[in-house]
Formats: structure tokens, sequence, C-alpha cells
């Protein structure tokens, strides 16, 4: 009778997740756990919360890396033995969950691998992520929150964690901007390559004609800088208001004047965040969030002096990096990897793994 055999492809999966470790360092990892461990057991720790939430953030990130390299050793061991399992049973319903087993395996592998390509400075970080409706008027500002929604999803299936930390609405429909941070291990370097002016083409809902519709809306993704590195600011650098928070249609979901808007005068960014209850956590927020964009600011203006400097001017990304495209025909297609699916729903639903591995890959590419 036939067996079951797929020995080559699981010695080509060993092969690369070796290659991976090495990459990783898990010994590193390790080690870091240990010392952060040992730091999260001090029993005055939570005395300087701030310090205790950095200690147990980094742990619990280090910890998430190393569970991810642990659980392919173990599901790698366990696809073997039900492999043999399966061929001395001539089982055909093990035979099938091998072979499932193996797909997945295989994708979670490529996903692992795309991370080891992500070795910039700020890579690790968490990230910030602010969507702002473009040209387009009320398409414009639905297509923003469709963006919002989709990146929400898309955390959620990950499993990492997402905070809004906050939200204009728009008069009709949809919003204006909205920030959130997500708090991930690889969360930025994931994520910056989302960076940049996406384009949705579609029959309009709110044109009672039905005519088809160009609306855009700008993706902006920075990391989240630690304290330590964060950039002074002069208190007559930034003007700081208060106001109420509100939801859709301006209704008020605060009795308070806790939001904080702060406007940096000599560059004009403004960050603002209603997230939290209190006035005083709001600013801390909206501080970090200024502090992340300022120093990313910085970097951005000494490399682009670097490359006038060695004759290179040309930007690295468009104007537009992606097209959503509802109507006349189905599809979404990145311009820079020409990685497309004819699947929008599903996109928009949080499907975006195959999208940010053709993007990091292009940039490694790119790069070199």
């Amino acid at each position: 009778m036939i067996e079951l055999d797929i020995s080559e492809q699981i010695a080509q999966l060993r092969s690369t997740f070796a290659d991976i470790r090495s990459v990783v360092g898990v010994d590193r990892l390790e080690a870091e756990i240990a010392d952060l461990s040992e730091q999260a057991g001090v029993p005055d720790l939570w005395d300087d919360t701030e310090k205790a939430q950095k200690v147990t953030s980094a742990l619990s990130h280090r910890q998430s890396e190393l569970a991810r390299i642990t659980s392919i050793q173990s599901r790698l061991d366990d696809l073997e033995v039900l492999v043999e399992m399966a061929n001395e049973g001539h089982d055909e319903e093990s035979w099938r969950e091998a072979e499932a087993e193996l797909k997945a395996l295989q994708a979670n592998l490529g996903d692992l691998e795309v991370q080891t390509l992500l070795n910039g400075e700020y890579d690790p970080r968490p990230a910030v992520v602010t969507i702002r409706a473009g040209a387009g008027g009320v398409d414009a500002a639905d297509f923003a929150e469709m963006l919002l929604r989709m990146y929400l999803r898309w955390a959620e299936q990950h499993k990492f964690k997402a905070t809004v930390l906050d939200t204009s609405y728009a008069e009709e429909a949809g919003i204006k901007s909205a920030t959130f941070e997500v708090d991930a291990p690889y969360a930025f370097g994931t994520l910056s390559v989302e960076a940049g002016t996406h384009r949705l083409v579609r029959m309009s809902p709110f044109n009672s004609a039905g005519k088809r519709q160009t609306s855009f809306a700008a993706v902006e993704v920075v990391p989240l800088m630690e304290e330590t590195e964060a950039i002074e600011i002069p208190d007559n650098d930034i003007r700081v208001d208060v106001f109420r928070s509100s939801g859709p249609g301006g209704q008020s979901v605060n009795t308070t004047d806790s939001a904080v808007r702060i406007t940096h005068l000599p560059t004009g960014i403004v960050v603002s965040c209603q997230n939290e209850k209190s006035q005083i956590q709001n600013r801390a927020a909206a501080m970090r969030v200024l502090q992340s964009r300022l120093l990313l600011q910085l970097h951005e203006q000494e490399a682009a002096t670097k490359k006038e400097l060695a004759g290179t001017i040309t930007a690295s990304w468009g104007d537009q990096m992606r097209s959503y495209v509802l109507a006349p025909y189905q599809m979404v297609k990145d311009l820079r990897t020409d990685y497309e699916v004819n699947n929008p729903s599903n996109v928009f639903d949080g499907d975006l793994d195959g999208f940010i591995s053709a993007g990091i890959k292009w940039r490694k590419r790119d790069k070199d």
C-alpha cells in the first residue's frame, strides 16, 4: 500500500528552521528572558510604574518571540511522529492531517523567515500608525475608516495588542484621521511597509448617480521610542489644548475635558489622544507619539542629506503604493511589489500577510 512520504519536505523545513534559529539568536533570547524575569521578580518593582511597565513589556515581547520558535520545533517533531504512525496504520485521515500540518508549518516558517529580514534599527519596536483621509470627499473618509478596521482586524488575528489613541470623525461618514498603537515584537518593522498612499476605486455608496469614485488615504507608521531616546521638547515649542472626547456625530463620550491635543510649533506636527480617562494620561501618551515622530523625522532628514551628498535623490516610495479596486473588477494590487489578490473583502478583513511579506522582501532587495 502507498505510504505518505514527505521526508524531503520536512528535511527542508528543518534546514530553514535551523537558519532562522541562528539569525534570531535563541541563546541570546533565553538569556534576555532570564535577566528580565529576574528584574520583574524584584519586590519593589512597581514602586516605579514606568520602569515596571518597560520591564514587563520587554519580557512579554521576548517570551512571545521565543514561544514562536519553540512551538515550531515541537510541531516539526510531532509531524514526523504523525507521519510514522499514519504509515504504520495506513490511516488516510492521519495522512490528510499530516499534509495539512505540513502546509501550515511551511506558512509559519515563511512568516518567521521574513521576520529575519527585519534588521533595521527600530524594526523590533512597537508601531504607531496614523491614517488620514485624502482626496475624495466622503468616500475618502469612509475609506480611511475601512483601512483602520483592516489593520485592527490584522492585529486581532495575530493576537497583537492594538490600542486606538485618537479618532477624528468626519461629519457625514467615516473618519478624518485615526492613530493607533500596535504593541508587539517587530510591529514597526512589519507595518512600516504599509506606509504610503492607498487608493480605492469603487461605485460610490454616497453618490446618488452611482458613479465610480476614486479616493485616497495616507498611512503613516513610526516606531514608538523608549523614553531614554526621547527628544527633549521645550515647553515653549508646544501648544497644549484640552477638549472633551467625542464619538460619531459629535456625541459626547466623556463629561470632562480629558482629551489632549499637542501642537509642535516649529514643525506643525499635531498629535491628539483621547483614549485614556485622565488628562494627565492622555498628555503623556500624546507626548510619546510626538517624540517618536520628531525622532523619526530627524533620522529621515539625516538619511536624505546623506542620499543627496551621494547623488541619489530618487525617493524610495511612490505617491501611490497600493490600489484597492472594487469596480468594475475585484482586485487589490501593491504597485511596488506587483503582489495582488482578487478578493478585496478578505484584505479589508485583515488578510494582509501576503502584502506585508512581499513588501519586506521588496524593501530588502531595494536596499541591497
